[in-house]
């Protein structure tokens, strides 16, 4: 790399998939942010403290994925509401300002947020927009979620913020393994707005969701198409499917034959990228941001990552 003034990178491990590069560099080339990059490193748990300290004056953030969106917690400080009420952080910035040392080795302020609640609620937005439908404004509506795990965590919490949720029913092999939804739910829509069921009631939760969020990784959703595919009902709601490979998935298209409206992963992908963008290249002051937003400026990178994505599908 030559010219390099800025520099940002998701880690994770495995990371070589990641399609984040692909992403952040459009966005660069977008604003006209000749002195950025953006990479990827491997980094499993037992080596992220290393990595940070071999940080230096020339990086600006940093994307986490699994399994180091709990790991970082340590090291920064959350500064939007998911990142303090989940615990979990995907994005770090780098404030050099506040450097502080740790024998010859230089520590910045990190501060941390997570963008991936985020994420999902512009997608569902961005979907009503195109369809030029309007959710109701009090909370009267249903949404189901597939999965229980770290994922399904933000999708509740993206429920939360979506004024026409009223209640959610988390569907799940293991119904007792996150204990942390029933209080979120409680605190966020009220008590008795969540009910967390075994997989053999997924299908009946379907007929009369609004929102429908897929969390369960590879193709562990396929039985749940497939039951779906197979069933006379009709749907009615939107769903997203936080998985982007095969694209689409079996419950994309058996939701669509059924007459609902189907969001690949790569939407939430798109949008919670596009808020990194924002909070590491100084765009944004915080999340949500301080000062007007150049509506303007959103959509035209908007288009230009998303045109990139495209591609790279």
């Amino acid at each position: 790399m030559t010219n390099v003034g800025h520099r940002c990178a998701v880690l994770g491990k495995p990371i070589a998939h990641s399609l984040s590069p692909v992403l952040h560099n459009a966005a660069y080339r977008a604003l006209g942010l000749d002195g950025w990059f953006y990479d990827k490193h491997e980094v499993g748990e037992p080596e992220l403290e290393g990595f940070l300290e071999s940080l230096d004056d020339s990086w600006a953030g940093l994307s986490l994925t699994m399994p180091l969106k709990k790991t970082i917690q340590p090291y920064g400080t959350p500064c939007n509401t998911w990142a303090r009420e989940l615990k979990v952080a995907n994005t770090a910035v780098f404030d050099w300002t506040g450097t502080c040392r740790n024998g010859n080795t230089a520590i910045p302020a990190i501060r941390l947020y997570n963008t991936d609640v985020k994420g999902i609620e512009l997608a569902f937005r961005h979907s009503y927009m195109e369809r030029g439908t309007q959710p109701e404004s009090e909370r009267t509506g249903g949404a189901v979620i597939f999965g229980n795990g770290n994922t399904a965590t933000s999708a509740l919490a993206a429920c939360t913020e979506m004024p026409s949720i009223g209640h959610v029913t988390v569907v799940a092999r293991h119904p007792d393994k996150n204990a942390a939804l029933k209080p979120l739910a409680d605190k966020y829509m009220g008590e008795g707005s969540i009910d967390i069921v075994g997989m053999d009631q997924a299908a009946r939760e379907l007929d009369y969701a609004d929102v429908v969020i897929n969390t369960i990784p590879g193709l562990a959703a396929d039985p749940i198409a497939e039951t779906l595919a197979s069933a006379d009902s009709l749907v009615h709601g939107t769903l997203l499917d936080v998985v982007y490979d095969p694209r689409p998935t079996k419950l994309m298209l058996a939701w669509r034959s059924h007459g609902g409206t189907a969001i690949g992963g790569e939407e939430m992908l798109l949008y919670q990228a596009m808020v990194q963008v924002w909070l590491m290249t100084g765009i944004w002051d915080d999340d949500p941001p301080s000062h007007p937003i150049n509506q303007q400026k959103v959509n035209a990178l908007e288009h230009a990552m998303r045109a990139t994505l495209e591609e790279a599908l």
